[in-house]
């Protein structure tokens, strides 16, 4: 009876508890200068309306970008790189969600004057994406480049995980990301990072989450919580504020973050994922990561997303680079 429920303790543990080992990475994830030497992508333009892949396209070796990382009298010369996923995933959606909200911390405490962020998608897929989630193309302050990985090759060439039994032909890359999506693994990081969406967290922070929210309720997508100014549009309420049994007052409130991975589920997943679903079957699969580069070309930080929705805490990343 002990040894049952020591069991049934464990599992419990397994996936309420957030894991914190994200930055024991492979030796790919933590030189990334070096793992991503030779690896070319075209950038994103935004100036036109053409797929840009062509021979006039403008390609970035990633490996040799960071190696020539500098610092200016105005920076450290840090390099953020999000491995994203492909264009129609919530791990995408959230680090762009992520990096537009936390964008002005990113550069004042992080140092971050640069930022390449990678979709596993064709040229179009992401402005597509970029455009639904408002994501700055431009910035005054920081360069930030979309690349186009249609086959994910960055992402491998970092280290992420290519989800759940990657070899195993016999099985459909649908139910491989369904297994992934109900929490079966390797990796095992679906539920720890799906969960707290609906508990909430006491101590969490919610400003990303209510930025998010606004940014897709007035594009038009549902659930819409908030009220905002009808003068400025900023937020005046937030339908959680109402929580009963003080829970209103928890950082981040039960189903809070719930209902944003809602909205974009049904706003941008599913509306959208005949325009936004992979051309690499690899990539409905595979996972993402992020890395920040220092001035000298080493990895400041790292993480290997280990689930759907598995994506850093901008807020532990800010503390890591101000260490």
């Amino acid at each position: 009876m002990r040894s049952s429920s020591t069991l049934l303790f464990g599992i419990f543990l397994l996936f309420i508890l957030p894991f914190h080992d994200a930055l024991v990475v492979p030796l790919s994830a933590a030189k990334p200068t070096e793992s991503l030497m030779g690896v070319s992508l075209p950038k994103v333009n935004f100036d036109n309306d053409a797929n840009n892949l062509g021979a006039d396209a403008e390609y970035v070796d990633i490996g040799a970008e960071l190696g020539r990382s500098g610092a200016t009298d105005n920076s450290s010369g840090r390099t953020m790189v999000v491995f994203g996923t492909h264009a129609g995933d919530f791990n995408t959606i959230e680090y762009m969600q992520k990096v537009r909200a936390f964008l002005p911390k990113l550069e004042s405490k992080g140092g971050i004057d640069r930022i390449l962020f990678i979709v596993n998608g064709e040229p179009d897929q992401i402005k597509l994406l970029a455009d639904l989630l408002d994501f700055p193309t431009t910035s005054a302050s920081v360069d930030i480049t979309l690349l186009s990985d249609p086959t994910g090759e960055a992402g491998r060439k970092f280290g992420v995980s290519r989800g759940f039994r990657p070899d195993d032909t016999s099985l459909s890359p649908f139910a491989k990301e369904f297994a992934s999506g109900i929490g079966i693994g390797p990796p095992w990081g679906t539920l720890p990072a799906v969960l707290p969406g609906y508990f909430g967290d006491p101590d969490g922070t919610r400003e990303w989450i209510e930025t998010s929210l606004k940014q897709g309720q007035l594009a038009g997508r549902w659930p819409a919580i908030l009220e905002l100014d009808d003068r400025d549009g900023s937020i005046v309420s937030n339908k959680f504020d109402d929580a009963p049994l003080g829970l209103n007052e928890w950082g981040r409130r039960p189903f809070e973050l719930a209902t944003l991975r809602l909205q974009s589920l049904i706003g941008i997943q599913i509306k959208h994922w005949s325009k936004l679903k992979p051309v690499d079957d690899r990539c409905l699969t595979q996972h993402g990561g992020c890395t920040v580069v220092g001035e000298d070309g080493s990895a400041v930080y790292s993480w290997l997303d280990k689930g759907l929705c598995d994506v850093p805490d901008m807020n532990d990343v800010l503390e890591e680079l101000s260490e």
